[in-house]
């Protein structure tokens, strides 16, 4: 009898030290102390593409958060009147699209040059109308380009196109009133004024 209950105590024993340990239940963690942690480490982690609901999003393609920013462009109270030339602008009188259509040149006086340069050789071979042309990109690069301005009247002149060339020849006076060319200018203006201009009161 002593002996049965001896295996019985031994057998319980081993069992016990062979049977794995009862799972430890897991502790709650203490709230106060997980708000504190995620007060100190916030997950800064972007939201995930693939949590997005994508049947929750509106049939429009959405507006740019730019939209709403607006930039006010408009000039300052007084600016007309500070830079009464600053709306000017320079049309290519050559383009085919009319008035409306308006083309911006740099100031390039080199290219102003060249233009001059290439309308004298027009000029020199009668081609009148090229050299024209030529005259007025050059005015179109270098706007108050007085040489430009007085062969373009010449031009005018030989194209048998005497108010635009009057007008072109008083604009060299008002560029260059002393200029080299400023003699012969005068005299091409009292030959180009209209007779009633010339006409002397009584």
């Amino acid at each position: 009898m002593r002996s049965l209950f001896l295996a019985m105590l031994l057998s319980i024993g081993l069992a016990a030290q062979t049977s794995p340990p009862a799972a430890s239940k897991p502790q709650k963690p203490d709230s106060s102390s997980s708000n504190k942690s995620s007060q100190h480490n916030p997950n800064l982690a972007p939201p995930r593409s693939d949590r997005v609901d994508a049947s929750s999003l509106p049939d429009d393609g959405g507006e740019s958060s730019s939209k709403n920013t607006q930039i006010d462009l408009s000039p300052p109270p007084n600016d007309a009147k500070e830079h009464p030339q600053s709306g000017d602008v320079l049309m290519d009188e050559g383009s085919s699209g009319g008035a409306d259509t308006m083309e911006f040149h740099p100031w390039d006086p080199h290219k102003a040059a060249k233009d001059i340069e290439v309308g004298d050789f027009y000029f020199k071979r009668k081609n009148y109308r090229a050299a024209e042309d030529r005259y007025r990109e050059a005015l179109l690069y270098k706007d108050n380009d007085a040489e430009a301005i007085y062969k373009l009247a010449i031009c005018l002149e030989k194209l048998n196109r005497p108010d635009e060339a009057l007008t072109q020849y008083q604009g060299y006076l008002k560029t260059l009133p002393y200029g080299p060319e400023a003699p012969e200018v005068k005299r091409s203006i009292e030959r180009l004024k209209p007779p009633a201009a010339n006409a002397k009161p009584n």
